[in-house]
């Protein structure tokens, strides 16, 4: 029997927020049914291809005049918990981008939604879908997991200027953060040490962590915006884990093919491809993970869930205590 396509609309009309709409469009168990965002420019720049798609500036114009099973927020981190708030109330599905809130307070607040609101958040951790990930967490959790975990996370310098309201604990090295929290089955660290950097203008371009747990394992991070801007926009990430008798590394970004002519290109950035109909990749995988879940197909993953997101926010707000001045 063929099911009819989960009607998903997008918050958001911004860089991640069109790579969604333009996602959800090449879906065959997906149709896109509204982009919503309050800024006409950003309306009104959104590419051809998504042109015949209905759009709106008030997300009550958009619920009035569309049935719609779920949406995606990819807003401004700012509008995250209040829109999170209003769509779950309709009784639609809601995929949030991460951050869930600016602040672990904020975040929290979502907390007074019943639990069958909850149940139908999935949070946008997109790089448990990342197959290199997958396949390091397969062999992590065949060979009883690890003793050791280094992540690095690094971005251009001028996202110090681009992102001066965000640090790179909420902005690059929560992506490590919950990648490691799958990795532990959500096991609580005992032990949170952190520092910072900070540049000349004084805003903070490198956070460094280490967390310990009772069994004795150690994983550290280190997250900043310190890459040239002649490099990728994307910078570049590594992770590298030890067990017993085994090691595995991975280098999602950029992926192993890389290209040079005149100058350097990281064609794969990201594990997110568009030449193709369907789009393939991670956040391909993760859209099509979110139709299954409102279908009723499966549950959210574990890691996408509202409680993993607290947990991981709850593990920054102590790393952020914790700096060594």
């Amino acid at each position: 029997m063929t099911m009819s396509p989960v009607r998903i609309g997008v918050l958001g009309a911004g860089y991640f927020g069109t790579l969604h709409a333009l996602t959800v469009k090449s879906l065959s168990e997906a149709q896109l049914c509204a982009i919503v965002d309050s800024s006409p420019d950003a309306l009104s720049q959104l590419p051809p291809s998504l042109k015949d798609i209905p759009r709106f500036s008030e997300l009550s114009a958009a619920l009035e005049n569309l049935a719609v099973d779920a949406w995606i927020v990819a807003s401004s981190t700012a509008s995250h918990v209040y829109l999170a708030q209003q769509l779950l109330q309709t009784d639609a599905f809601v995929l949030l981008e991460k951050p869930i809130a600016s602040s672990l307070a904020e975040a929290e607040t979502l907390q007074a939604l019943d639990t069958s609101q909850l149940e139908r958040l999935m949070l946008g951790h997109i790089l448990l879908f990342n197959s290199e990930f997958r396949e390091l967490q397969y062999q992590c959790q065949q060979r009883g997991g690890f003793d050791y975990a280094s992540c690095y996370r690094m971005r251009p310098t001028s996202h110090a200027t681009h992102y001066r309201d965000e640090n790179p604990f909420f902005l690059t090295m929560v992506h490590d953060l919950y990648c490691v929290q799958s990795l532990v089955n959500a096991e609580e660290p005992k032990i949170f040490q952190a520092q910072q950097h900070r540049n000349s203008e004084g805003v903070m371009d490198l956070a460094l962590a280490q967390l310990s747990w009772s069994n004795g394992r150690i994983a550290t991070f280190a997250a900043g915006f310190m890459t040239p801007d002649s490099m990728s926009h994307e910078g570049f990430d590594r992770m590298e884990i030890y067990g017993t008798g085994w090691m595995g590394r991975i280098s999602p970004n950029p992926r192993p093919f890389e290209l040079w002519d005149q100058g350097y290109h990281p064609p794969m950035s990201l594990e997110i491809q568009t030449r193709s109909q369907p789009f393939t990749g991670m956040l391909t995988e993760e859209l099509r993970c979110f139709c299954r879940v409102v279908r009723g197909e499966e549950e959210i993953p574990q890691g996408a869930r509202y409680v993993d997101g607290i947990q991981v926010m709850r593990w920054i707000d102590q790393l952020v205590h914790r700096i060594e001045l």
